[in-house]
């Protein structure tokens, strides 16, 4: 067994696209469109593992606290091969004006890694 994919809601659907295409080399898929249910998607392709799906609809709201732990997904975790690659990267998605919540160190159970938001204020670790 293996995770296929992991969705998200966004808000801004080519943004987002254009977010882990430029700093995680993702490769987007056709955009998925349903005129009927107003919903678009996109999904992307990584070097390796699971894809993820960017989603989009009107009607879906936003969460209410924006920042902060809720229930659910908390964080996902891209793995960049290196301490090296997660310092340049750390350092490339700050110098572009986003969000680092936490500096590159190596974790109490033995993980080096960042934590950055994307556009949305999804959570997302940069791991060796």
């Amino acid at each position: 067994m293996k995770i296929e994919h992991l969705a998200i809601w966004v808000t801004d659907l080519e943004s987002m696209k254009g977010f882990f295409e430029t700093y995680f080399g993702a490769i987007a898929g056709n955009k998925y469109h349903n005129p009927s249910k107003k919903f678009t998607s996109y999904f992307l392709s990584f070097e390796d593992g699971p894809r993820l799906e960017l989603m989009y609809r009107p009607d879906i709201a936003r969460k209410v606290s924006g920042l902060g732990e809720n229930m659910g997904i908390s964080h996902f975790a891209i793995s960049v091969g290196s301490k090296e690659k997660v310092d340049a990267l750390t350092e490339q998605i700050r110098d572009s004006g986003y969000k680092i919540i936490g500096e590159p160190r190596t974790t109490g159970d033995g993980y080096y890694e960042s934590v950055v938001l994307d556009p949305e204020n999804n959570t997302i670790e940069i791991t060796v």
